[in-house]
């Protein structure tokens, strides 16, 4: 199998399109018609990892954070950055950063989370704005399973946790061919009457033009009458952080110590005690100060992060204790994420997690 074909599985699972407009996910490396030899997963493509490829015979290295993130003007390895990817080169070593795009979907880093945490009835903390549409097709009547079946084949019709969604409405639609028409039915210059389907569909942005250029194709006829429209709805199931509910609610003394438990700290740093029960927790992977004011506003009680800054802290206004665990710590989950998902898909070669340390931070306890 080819680093392309593998790179297509994986963004069938994670689709890079979720990602934030900001970030550089995909293949940043590699020839992509090679053969895999074996996967290596890594939370951070630095040149130890890539090292530990090597010496794994793994040719294709999965990561979470890219690499490259900004533009790279040389290769000299002048630093850590332009040494890692030099090293891949030579060693013919593909590299695939999937970042942000697993950190909007679902069931990614922020799941991860709060599964650690136990947390119940998990919603999207930031759901992705913009991102809907709905797509209302005419079909004559004796094709309409056809080109229903054709889009929900394309990857429209799914919301959440269901798929193949639809509403059609029966009516009577009109138009008369002209010269140059090759109509379906009816004859030119001779208005027609035809029994269609109304096919309303509603589908990801980044899905829109596959779903249209298969409708067309399925479609009999010669001008397809159609119309997409963006909605104002927001992506339920996409977007950056997660919040849930603990079944029994925790005294906040009794919250920090189950966190710096579960995540196997040495310190946390927080804002000033609320004396207030802990039942609903928002959480983000990563940088995520962003994320203080929508947990505020879906009235969590407490927020896991990492990278807080000082004045950060005092967003909490006495309503949320805000935690910065870290942002490494809080994403420490994803290497055993993305192996799951890549063990399921992947039978014919190795895939194996990295054990080198990538975390930057130290601490002096």
């Amino acid at each position: 199998m080819t680093i392309r074909e593998v790179i297509s599985k994986i963004e069938n699972r994670i689709p890079l399109q979720q990602a934030e407009d900001f970030d550089n996910v995909g293949l940043l490396c590699g020839v992509p018609d090679r053969n895999v030899s074996g996967i290596l997963v890594c939370h951070d493509a630095l040149e130890n990892v890539v090292e530990e490829a090597v010496q794994k015979n793994c040719n294709l290295i999965v990561c979470f954070h890219p690499i490259i993130f900004s533009g790279l003007k040389s290769l000299t390895g002048k630093n850590y950055v332009e040494r890692a990817v030099l090293k891949a080169i030579e060693n013919k070593i593909a590299i695939y950063a999937i970042h942000t795009a697993f950190d909007n979907d679902f069931f990614g880093v922020n799941h991860g989370i709060c599964g650690q945490l136990g947390l119940k009835d998990l919603k999207i903390l930031q759901p992705k704005k913009n991102n809907l549409k709905q797509l209302t097709v005419f079909v004559p009547k004796d094709h309409s399973e056809k080109v229903r079946e054709t889009l929900f084949a394309a990857g429209a019709g799914n919301i959440g946790f269901y798929d193949e969604c639809s509403f059609t409405l029966n009516g009577n639609g009109t138009f008369r061919p002209v010269e140059g028409s090759n109509p379906f039915s009816g004859q030119q210059n001779i208005r027609e009457n035809a029994d269609e389907d109304m096919i309303s569909v509603i589908f990801e942005d980044y899905k829109k033009g596959r779903i249209i250029s298969a409708m067309k194709a399925a479609h009999p006829y010669e001008e397809v009458a159609y119309q997409v429209y963006t909605l104002d709805n927001e992506n339920q199931h996409s977007g950056l952080g997660m919040y849930g509910e603990f079944e029994e609610a925790l005294d906040e003394r009794e919250f920090l110590k189950l966190v710096k438990a579960k995540f196997g700290l040495q310190l946390i740093k927080h804002s000033d005690f609320t004396h207030k029960k802990i039942k609903r927790v928002g959480v983000l992977g990563g940088s995520g100060a962003s994320g203080i004011k929508a947990a505020i506003a879906q009235k969590c009680d407490a927020y896991i992060t990492g990278d807080i800054k000082y004045h950060d802290y005092f967003l909490a206004e006495s309503k949320m204790l805000i935690c910065d665990i870290g942002h490494y710590e809080s994403e420490q989950f994803v290497t055993q994420q993305l192996f799951e998902i890549l063990s399921q898909k992947f039978s014919t070669f190795a895939i194996s997690k990295s054990f080198e340390k990538t975390n930057p931070v130290n601490y002096f306890i």
